[in-house]
């Protein structure tokens, strides 16, 4: 049993209330250990201790603030292979999804944003040789960083680096059914000299913790990553407060696949983009849309490539889907399995949940399920699963397929695939979504925008967008 601890002032501590609550193996089912159970005391402490580091910190050069985040990129590096196995037991993704993707990109993150800050410029505008216009960019104080479950520690650091590479310091609250490695970052932290007080990590409940850090005064701007009611209330809480707002919420994605792709390249990514993670990825597919000509080709291949997925415990070296991260959620995946099959779904693969030998026996698995049949207007082809649940659905005409595709409340990504050049171009233009991937998935470059449009989100993160974010413009006019 690992009792897990704030982090609060550079020191790891018990939370106000003494109140503690069960973490669990997801594919176990079984408690492993304990993380605080903190309320707005905790969140007070962790406020004041930033506000205090934030007079050094906003003041520390770019060269040190770098210099910094570049020992804990290395120490998340020197440590992968714990940091992943942390990653695995707390979420139930595979460990090695976690070696190659998760925890990389975390250090990824991290050294991105600390050379960034290095090129930065500042912008100057001559006004008719009558005045020199300069603008520059200053922290803003104190920030909150609010991170899922889904990718603990590779959105956790998405959120933190840009923060303090900009000069803010830090209150960030991790997801509390997957703590663990915020916990071990925050012993990286203070073991690659991050001063004091810079970062806190405050575990607990959305609803409590989460809820106090969005309220309290001090903050003086939230980035959210989670489901897009939580975002609903969160924009509301803070609109009162006029905080700079950054939210990334849901997504009900469309991968549309044209007939002239290149169909065994959009069959295999196809295959990844939907069940990746358990399908408990924003940017997963789960709508697909197939050309009509192609539609029973592709829905025969893909679903014998589905059913061939190896479901199993995340620590084998051969599993391909572990398990979902909460008993609740598996148990909302299931219902709205259910729920596709009363809404006329032809079930093509899965919809059971599995159970394990041995010590799994107890664990959160689902088989990746795929229906066609389905309305495009019904719950299950307009709500969020975020599990691995997709429906197949033919079309015949760009038209018909562009209207399909933006037929939901959301509009993260999306997917094209197609060999014309043309076609890619004029679709990608007409898809509400904030990010479009032709012929690829989840390519990512960090210099990029990220960000969605409708109930997907507002604000982008990555890149200057994200260093901006956190800090403030301010013009400065010089008359000559």
């Amino acid at each position: 049993m690992e009792r897990i601890l704030n982090y609060i002032g550079g020191k790891l501590v018990e939370p106000q209330s003494g109140g503690y609550l069960d973490n669990i193996e997801p594919a176990t089912g079984k408690v492993y250990g304990e993380i605080p159970d903190s309320d707005h005391q905790d969140i007070e402490l962790a406020v004041q201790a930033a506000e205090e580091a934030f007079l050094a910190w906003s003041k520390t050069s770019r060269e040190e603030r770098s210099r910094c985040m570049l020992r804990i990129a290395d120490l998340i590096d020197d440590n992968l292979e714990m940091l992943a196995m942390a990653e695995a037991k707390d979420n139930g993704k595979p460990v090695k999804l976690a070696r190659s993707v998760d925890i990389p990109r975390a250090s990824a993150n991290m050294r991105f944003f600390a050379t960034a800050i290095l090129h930065e410029s500042t912008e100057a505008h001559q006004t008719d040789g009558e005045a020199l216009n300069v603008t520059t960019r200053s922290p803003l104080g104190v920030v909150a960083c609010i991170s899922p479950w889904n990718l603990p520690l590779y959105l956790f650091t998405w959120k933190i680096a840009p923060a303090l590479a900009s000069g803010n310091t830090v209150v960030a609250k991790p997801s509390e059914i997957t703590p663990m490695t915020a916990f071990i970052f925050s012993k990286l932290c203070k073991e690659a000299g991050l001063p004091d007080g810079v970062l806190n990590i405050v575990h607990g409940l959305g609803a409590k913790a989460g809820q106090a850090l969005v309220e309290q005064p001090g903050i003086k701007a939230i980035s959210f990553t989670g489901g897009t009611q939580t975002g609903k209330k969160i924009a509301s809480t803070a609109a009162s407060q006029f905080k700079k707002l950054s939210l990334e919420l849901g997504g009900k994605n469309p991968n549309i696949i044209f007939a002239d792709a290149d169909f065994e390249k959009a069959l295999k990514t196809s295959v990844h983009s939907s069940f990746a993670n358990q399908g408990q990825i924003c940017l997963c597919g789960s709508r697909i849309f197939i050309e009509r000509s192609i539609y029973n080709k592709f829905k025969e291949a893909f679903v014998s490539k589905t059913k061939a997925l190896r479901i199993g415990s995340p620590y084998a070296s051969d599993t391909q889907v572990g398990a979902l991260v909460s008993k609740q959620h598996m148990e909302k995946v299931l219902s709205y399995i259910d729920l596709a099959t009363k809404e006329g779904g032809a079930l093509l693969a899965g919809g059971q949940r599995v159970v394990l030998d041995g010590e799994f026996a107890e664990g959160y698995y689902v088989q990746p399920t795929v229906f066609e049949g389905l309305s495009q207007e019904c719950r299950t082809n307009s709500e969020e699963i975020f599990g691995p649940v997709v429906t197949l659905q033919p079309f015949d005409t760009e038209e018909e397929v562009i209207a399909m595709a933006n037929a939901t409340d959301y509009g993260l990504s999306a997917t094209v695939w197609t060999s014309h050049l043309d076609r890619a171009n004029r679709v990608s233009a007409a898809l509400h979504s904030g990010i479009v991937w032709v012929n690829c998935w989840l390519f990512r470059d960090l210099r990029t925008p990220f960000g969605g449009v409708k109930h997907s989100g507002m604000g982008r993160e990555g890149g200057w967008d994200a260093l901006n974010f956190f800090t403030e413009k301010k013009n400065i006019c010089v008359k000559l």
